[in-house]
């Protein structure tokens, strides 16, 4: 049960930095992100993405753009502003800091 709660707490936490990750490589639509979260096995549902892609655009870090659908009505399509651009090297620091971390606690000594 504690190792269950630690990696669900451990996804959290890393959940808005991978949605910023996949946003970094170009334009993106919502559903495209979750199949990518899911297909990396975070599972993440519409309920969750949603309030995180809001916030994320409020915070200045994402924009959109409404782009007119062939198959039904208009799809909000997401992308990096600046500010988000420079968010995603500072939490790409963190996380290779925190990674550098991680592997040298593994290490044993000898």
């Amino acid at each position: 049960m504690i190792a269950e709660n630690t990696q669900t707490q451990m996804r959290k936490g890393i959940l808005e930095y991978c949605v910023l990750l996949i946003i970094s490589r170009g334009e993106i639509y919502a559903s495209d992100i979750i199949a990518e979260l899911k297909s990396a096995k975070l599972l993440v549902v519409e309920g969750t993405l949603y309030p995180l892609l809001t916030r994320l655009k409020n915070n200045g870090l994402l924009s959109y753009n409404w782009v007119e659908s062939t198959s039904g009505p208009p799809r909000k399509y997401y992308e990096l502003t600046d500010v988000g651009r420079g968010i995603v090297k500072q939490l790409d620091t963190t996380w290779q800091e925190l990674a550098y971390a991680i592997e040298t606690s593994k290490q044993t000594k000898k």
